[in-house]
């Protein structure tokens, strides 16, 4: 980069307007995995050109950030696609700012902040650095092509500059007098130029990522080979009394609460009638306070770990023994939330957020099981590893499971075995088929699957059809014209779905065109193609 800025100054500039030509009024699809793609290759190239090379720990982060890009094109569910690029652009900045050194291993939480900290201020200031560095000093005798790179970088910058300021004075003195405003516009009609004020956007916001990308490439050639010195940014400062006393008083709190709630924990379904619920009530009763104990409590073990004083080998132990205590009875409460979030998925069927919190359940069991053993091993520092490891599991889960998909599986599964097992279809709701309305396209696949299959009840079949009628006439009055960049796999097949089900959804006759839009299936029912609470 040194050696030639202004083919660096290039490249970024570049990227920027590759950045607007990817996704500038285009919807998310192929675009976002294809610019990330583009910065790391970038970035590794201009690294390597100047001899320095990606650290091996570092590379490996590489793999994670390719399947959340790729998920970004694959799955059309909100939170996933969110997670994955949010994944994705975390992962790019832990390789950023560990690029030569590989030392996120053995990041702290402290380091993780630090360490953007620094990214974000690179990213504001380091390109300025950068271009005063690398003027030419007076004394030097240019050569032709630096004499005339120097008169045309000014003018350049100039107008750059200009343009904006135009556009704003511009604008306000418009607003003040409608006469001038018209002259204006004769003015710029002149040019054939529509929108200019577009125009003039975009160009700033390419200079934005350009200049925004040059830092981090910066900051990853000249920062990113700082190694992590493993010290107590917090001095521990609360002695062991206080800490043994609260971290006591909480075991034995939890110890009550387990041992008088364990028939109600762990009863099921016979809980119902002994305590005279309904499925609903039982399933939902307490369990959003047992999940935030059980993640409050990890909030309050890390901290009482940084801040109390353990001078001795046996407070050690003891400050070890009460957090393996407490994390078991907590871990005990958390299996008893997950009971009763599979007794209300079990009645009520699969939903979105019953689905996230399925899964998050799952992995705030496995942290809080990696936590306590951190903390028997005297390896604090490794939590921040732990909990990086929990949030990219998470992520990763979401988008192997395929949400929407899983949902429609589960929900028509449920369905066909209450039709043959009545002491399971006793206490637990219909199939919602209108839920499958509000779903993304990652769930048109398993509808037309299940529509296919023979084991499913004509009733059950019905529904299921009406749900692919209502989407597909959905699909047909969306006109969006996608471009390459746009390009989704969940559309795509979804798309190749609806073909496979085209004539057969011809017994389905859309009733009322017009909102509240219905549809009648063959046997004469209406099935209404919205959700109840829209009505």
């Amino acid at each position: 980069m040194k050696t030639n800025p202004n083919r660096f100054w290039i490249i970024v500039i570049v990227l920027g307007w590759a950045f607007d030509f990817l996704f500038w009024k285009k919807p998310l699809g192929v675009n976002f995995a294809v610019f990330a793609t583009l910065c790391l290759l970038t970035g590794i190239l201009l690294l390597r050109v100047d001899g320095l090379r990606l650290a091996p720990q570092s590379g490996w982060l590489l793999l994670p950030i390719a399947f959340f890009a790729a998920m970004a094109m694959i799955r059309l569910e909100p939170i996933t696609v969110f997670l994955s690029i949010v994944m994705a652009l975390f992962l790019m900045g832990v390789v950023a700012v560990t690029y030569l050194s590989g030392e996120w291993l053995r990041y702290s939480l402290l380091d993780y902040f630090l360490g953007y900290m620094n990214l974000f201020g690179s990213m504001i200031a380091r390109p300025i650095g950068f271009a005063s560095e690398n003027r030419p000093l007076p004394s030097e005798q240019p050569s032709l092509s630096e004499k005339r790179t120097a008169q045309i970088w000014p003018v350049v910058r100039g107008i750059v500059i200009a343009l904006p300021v135009i556009a704003i004075f511009g604008s306000l003195l418009s607003s003040a007098d409608p006469i001038f405003a018209k002259r204006l516009g004769d003015f710029i009609g002149l040019f054939k130029i529509d929108h200019l004020p577009e125009y003039i956007f975009r160009m700033v916001l390419i200079l934005v990522i350009a200049y925004a990308l040059a830092g981090a490439f910066l900051h990853a050639a000249q920062k990113s080979d700082e190694k992590v010195v493993e010290k107590t940014w917090v001095k521990p400062f609360l002695g062991f009394t206080e800490s043994t006393i609260v971290l006591g008083s909480l075991v034995i709190l939890f110890i009550a609460f387990v041992v008088i709630q364990f028939q109600y924990f762990f009863g099921g379904q016979a809980n119902i009638s002994i305590e005279g619920y309904t499925y609903s009530e039982y399933a939902r009763k307490g369990f959003g306070e047992l999940v935030a104990v059980a993640f409050f409590s990890l909030l309050l073990l890390l901290g009482l770990g940084t801040i109390t004083r353990r001078e001795t080998e046996n407070q050690r132990r003891t400050f070890s023994f009460l957090g393996v205590g407490l994390v078991g009875l907590v871990i005990v409460m958390l299996i008893a939330a997950f009971q009763r979030l599979r007794l209300y998925e079990a009645a009520y069927g699969f939903s979105r957020l019953r689905t996230y919190t399925h899964v998050f359940m799952i992995w705030l069991g496995l942290l809080l099981v990696a936590v306590v053993v951190l903390e028997v091993l005297h390896s604090e520092r490794r939590v921040a590893l732990a909990m990086v490891l929990a949030a990219l599991g998470f992520a990763i889960s979401l988008s192997l499971l395929n949400v929407d998909a899983f949902i429609v599986r589960q929900n028509i599964q449920r369905e066909i075995r209450s039709t043959t097992d009545q002491t399971f279809a006793k206490g637990r709701a219909d199939l919602d088929a209108q839920y499958f309305l509000d779903l993304s396209d990652d769930a048109i696949p398993p509808l037309v699957s299940a529509f296919h299959s023979k084991a499913l009840p004509a009733s059950v079949k019905e529904k299921v059809g009406a749900a692919l009628t209502c989407k597909q006439y959905e699909h047909k009055q969306d006109k969006s014209v996608y471009p390459w960049q746009s390009f989704h796999f969940a559309r795509w097949n979804a798309d190749r779905a609806f073909r496979q089900v085209d004539k057969e959804l011809d017994a389905y006759k859309i009733i009322d065109a017009d909102l509240p839009m219905k549809v009648q299936t063959p046997s004469g029912e209406e099935f209404p193609c919205y959700q109840y609470y829209y009505d």
